[in-house]
């Protein structure tokens, strides 16, 4: 559905795990297209997978941005930058994804601390905030 908040999902290929650099470029990776093609509500870079809550933005001429072009985008280039790191060739991620529309507000608060306490479930961190591949978009307040 065009325009929905997605929360996705996908893991690295063949239990490989991510350093904490190879992460910090797959963060970057999803924060590119930040207001350009979508909004990043919130997202985690745990060293097997990645979850995310996105929205892919309106195009100009109507329509909006495809999820799977944004998806796509991230994991191709994450995966080189990370190959060009390693010295290796192929495939970082799996070539699926899990990707599923927020239904409602409730949803959307499940999903969002769902985001933030991977790392705590994963042993990460002892508390969200100290986890460096987390992000979550700062909702601005209206006056």
């Amino acid at each position: 559905m065009p325009g929905s908040v997605y929360f996705v999902t996908w893991r690295c290929k063949d239990y490989q795990t991510l350093s904490l650099e190879e992460r910090t470029i797959t963060l970057e990776a999803i924060k590119y297209w930040e207001g350009r093609k979508w909004t990043v509500h919130a997202a985690v870079i745990i060293p097997d997978h990645v979850h995310l809550l996105g929205q892919p933005l309106p195009l100009p001429g109507g329509g909006f941005v495809d999820l799977a072009e944004i998806i796509h985008s991230i994991k191709s280039y994450s995966g080189h930058e990370i190959n060009k790191k390693r010295d290796t060739t192929g495939s970082i991620w799996q070539y699926e994804r899990f990707d599923r529309i927020v239904r409602d507000e409730a949803e959307f608060l499940e999903k969002w601390e769902y985001i933030r306490n991977n790392p705590i479930k994963n042993e990460l961190a002892e508390n969200p905030e100290e986890y460096l591949w987390l992000y979550e978009k700062v909702i601005e307040e209206e006056e």
